[in-house]
This record gives structure tokens, sequence and C-alpha cells, in this order.
């Protein structure tokens, strides 16, 4: 069972980009199993943490490994990414030459109030992962419009429009990343 790593790029406990990424997750197709990757205890990266590596840091690279890929879902602050995530990021690709990501199929999405609001934050992110060597998924890009009314209390997606919006990108991914899967599996 292909195992997705899915990573929220706001640190906030009612981000809106953590509901939506729930609730993507539910639409994942039978047979892929989905976990939660949590960065909030990485220190601020600093090289010279590097000789006295943090546990953190193993725990974080060792989740990203441990997955057969990742979806990211990520706010933008400030035109680009959150600067938390950033940091993780960069927790990634250290030590030099053992960067978590290489390899590592990933699909990025984000939710935000208005119909765009993280276009420039997913493109900023699909670049460090060009650097990264992550095979990314090119399409369908996905601006999700975030719609509180679109909601239950239990965090199921009320609304066919968003539901749509979200299987369909959840099925996307979940391809996207089962064929690196079965391709590395056949090599």
């Amino acid at each position: 069972m292909p195992r997705i790593g899915i990573i929220v790029g706001s640190t906030a406990s009612a981000s809106i980009n953590l509901k939506v990424a729930k609730a993507m997750a539910t639409y994942l197709p039978e047979g892929f199993e989905a976990e939660f990757l949590d960065f909030s205890a990485l220190p601020f990266f600093n090289y010279e943490l590097e000789s006295e590596w943090p546990a953190e840091a193993t725990a974080w690279k060792n989740a990203i490994e441990g997955v057969d890929g990742i979806i990211i879902v990520t706010p933008e602050y400030s035109r680009s990414i959150p600067g938390a995530l950033k940091n993780a990021l960069d927790w990634s690709a250290r030590p030099w030459g053992q960067a978590s990501f290489n390899g590592k199929p990933t699909a990025v999405m984000g939710a935000s109030i208005s119909a765009a609001g993280t276009a420039m934050a997913q493109q900023h992110l699909r670049n460090i992962l060009a650097h990264f060597n992550a095979p990314t998924m090119g399409q369908p890009e996905t601006f999700f419009q975030y719609n509180a009314d679109a909601f239950g209390a239990d965090g199921s997606v009320q609304n066919e429009g968003s539901a749509a919006v979200l299987r369909g990108f959840a099925e996307a991914a979940a391809a996207f990343i089962g064929s690196h899967v079965t391709e590395h599996a056949s090599a």
C-alpha cells in the first residue's frame, strides 16, 4: 500500500490549509495510506547545528524518507511559502548530499480565501523542489478557494464543487505518486 506523507505549510492549529488537507486526504483512492508529517518541533536551521544534529531533524528526515510520496498543502505568506515550511525544507536537504526529497514524487496545492491566493507560494515551492530533484506533479494546478460554509462541523466537505476539486487533486496526486512507486519497484 503506497504511503503518502502530507505536509501542511502552516503551523497554525486553525489553519485552513490543515482543514483542506484533512478533507483532501479522505479522497485519496483506496489502497493509499495518508500520514501527516509534522515539522513544528524543528529548530531554526543553522549550519552550526549540523555538528550536533538535532533529534527533531532526524525524525523529520526519517518521516519524509519513510513515505512513498509527498503532498504539500501550503498557504501563501508575503507572496511566498511560510518561513516555517522553508525552514523544514532546509532541514530536509541537509547534511549535504543526503536530501530527503531526492527522487521523492511530490504534489503541491494550497488553499486561500481568494481564488488564486497560493499561486506564488506554489511556484516558489516548485522551484525549491526542482533543486531537491523531487519529481513534482505539474497538473492539475490546484488553488483551492476556501469557504468555511463548504465544510461541516466534522471537517467533511458539504459543497460538491469543492469536493470535486479536492477529489480531482487527490486522485491525480495518488496516480502521480503511484506511477513513481511502480516505476521504482520495477527498476
